[in-house]
C-alpha cells in the first residue's frame, strides 16, 4: 500500500507507549503505529472485534472469548449462511456476537479468507514434520 508523510502531534505518553511496545515487540516505531492505526479503524468500523496476539500474529476475534472470527466464518459457510444454525453452533455466542463476526468478514474478506486457508492447507503429513511430539509413540 502506497504511503504519504504526515506530522502529527502525539502527547508523550503515547509515544513512550509506542516506543515500548515496539521495543518488545522488535519492529520499527513507525510499523507499530501503523498496526495500532489499522487494528483501531476495524475496531471502530466493527464494534465487538478485538485483536489478539497469537503464536502466529494478531488476529482478529469476538471480544470476551477466544474465538477467532476465522473459525466462525469456515462454521457460517458449512451452515449455508444459516444464522440459525450457526446460532445452534455457537450456542454460547449472542446472535450479535455473530453477526459481528460475519460483518468483519464482509468488510475485510481478503485478510479472513487467507487465514481459512492456511488453516486448510495443514495436512496431517504437515503436522507430523512440524510436531513430531504429536506423533503417537514419540513422548
Amino acid at each position: 500500500m502506497p504511503t504519504v508523510q504526515k506530522s502529527l502531534r502525539i502527547p508523550k505518553e503515547i509515544i513512550k507507549e509506542i516506543e515500548d511496545l515496539a521495543m518488545r515487540s522488535g519492529k520499527d516505531f513507525t510499523a507499530v503505529v501503523n498496526e495500532l492505526l489499522e487494528e483501531s479503524i476495524k475496531a471502530h468500523h466493527c464494534p465487538g472485534i478485538v485483536f489478539v496476539e497469537g503464536t502466529s500474529g494478531k488476529r482478529a476475534r469476538i471480544a470476551g472469548t477466544g474465538i477467532e472470527v476465522w473459525e466462525v466464518v469456515v462454521t457460517y459457510k458449512s451452515v449455508g449462511g444459516d444464522l440459525r444454525r450457526l446460532g445452534k453452533a455457537y450456542h454460547w455466542l449472542t446472535g450479535q456476537q455473530l453477526k459481528t463476526a460475519i460483518g468483519y468478514y464482509g468488510l475485510y474478506k481478503e485478510e479472513i479468507d487467507a487465514l481459512i486457508a492456511k488453516n486448510e492447507g495443514w495436512t496431517p503429513e504437515e503436522v507430523r514434520k512440524r510436531y513430531p511430539i504429536l506423533v503417537s509413540g514419540k513422548r
